[in-house]
């Protein structure tokens, strides 16, 4: 989306918001995801048809309402959705206008990497730590994540937690992403907040797909959340821990691939502007990446910024992992994988255990801790 396009969005109402976000009410017909050539006369499902069976939640926990900054300053009418604005400043920390908001090919993690740093994905300055499973066909992923507030040691780098639901492969660029979690991300949103973040592809992050909704694709129908918005509180290291529910599945009735964080839907990826995820996804990752252009050598945390091994209330965790079965139910995954590229920088571990059901802890302080 150009810095022209986002100043010409019709905006209903505004709020400028205490963490210098400026949100924009847009009307729902007219959010940017209607620019894409597929989605012209498209009609929007303003719910999905069907929720998936079995949530799976940890009932020994109280839960903490989640809030966004913005809305200390009020709510979004009905019919219209809330955008961050686009700043022409935000645009021109890019790397170039071509590439402002979407991820660098080949920023998934490998699904059979090795500890070694000459591995393709550390040469290009990603790093993960991550549990994956595989499937021959599935439909979506819910999953507990806790949040956190990572340190950022260069202006370009990023840490975030997130679900990946995939399909295809990078062969022939033919893979397909749907992206949620949340992220610290400076050279995006010119500050060091925790923000809720989306993100898609449907051809390996060659020229389809954004963060957010830098780009024409993802439909909103929610008033209350703001993609890419501020969130809070965090955890504190030994102190409190806060948590968000978000769940990606796919809507057997009209194929779209819905988006619920908390109790609210927020919207959806229409299954028209992909390939495999038109049908289904094949493998499901969950987990954290840092990238920075000088990877082996950054300090910028992943999760809390602590390894695994100190458990709860100290390493980052992401509880309640389940998959979305071809019966529309929610199950524990299978077959968990491990994957870090570089385990004394960050690394992961996996479980299963009580109300927590599949869990893992993840992240680590980079190279503060013997990191090459």
């Amino acid at each position: 989306m150009s810095i022209s396009h986002v100043k010409s969005l019709p905006k209903l109402v505004k709020f400028s918001s205490s963490d210098g976000d400026v949100i924009d009410c847009v009307h729902i017909s007219k959010q940017p995801a209607f620019d894409h050539p597929l989605l012209k006369n498209h009609t929007i499902q303003m719910r999905p048809s069907y929720n998936p069976r079995g949530m799976h939640h940890d009932s020994n926990i109280t839960a903490r309402a989640i809030t966004q900054i913005w809305h200390q300053n009020g709510t979004c009418p009905e019919n219209t959705i809330p955008i961050r604005r686009t700043k022409e400043e935000d645009v021109l920390r890019a790397n170039s206008i071509r590439r402002f908001g979407k991820k660098m090919p080949r920023s998934i993690p490998h699904l059979n990497p090795t500890n070694d740093t000459d591995t393709p994905n550390v040469l290009r300055g990603h790093q993960h730590a991550v549990a994956s499973a595989q499937y021959d066909k599935c439909y979506g992923t819910k999953s507990t994540f806790n949040l956190w507030k990572p340190w950022i040691a260069r202006g370009n780098d990023f840490s975030l937690t997130q679900f990946w639901i995939t399909g295809g492969s990078y062969n022939g660029n033919s893979l397909n992403t749907i992206e949620v979690g949340w992220q610290v991300y400076p050279n995006l949103y010119s500050d060091s907040n925790t923000r809720l973040f989306i993100y898609w592809t449907g051809d390996a992050y060659q020229t389809t797909g954004c963060y957010n909704l830098l780009c024409s694709g993802f439909i909103q129908t929610s008033n209350q959340i703001t993609i890419g918005g501020s969130i809070s509180p965090m955890s504190t290291y030994g102190g409190t821990q806060y948590d968000i529910d978000i769940l990606v599945w796919k809507d057997r009735a009209g194929g779209n691939w819905w988006l619920q964080v908390g109790g609210d839907y927020v919207g959806y990826w229409p299954s028209s502007i992909f390939t495999y995820l038109a049908d289904s996804a094949s493998t499901i990752m969950w987990g954290g990446e840092v990238f920075s252009p000088d990877a082996g050598q950054t300090s910028t945390h992943m999760g809390s910024g602590h390894f695994p091994n100190e458990g709860f209330g100290k390493a980052s965790h992401i509880k309640n992992i389940q998959v979305v079965d071809s019966s529309n139910c929610l199950n524990p995954p299978s077959n968990v994988g491990l994957i870090t590229e570089q385990n004394n920088c960050y690394n992961v571990q996996s479980d299963t255990y009580g109300d927590w059901g599949t869990y893992i802890y993840y992240g680590g302080p980079g190279n503060n801790h013997n990191c090459p």
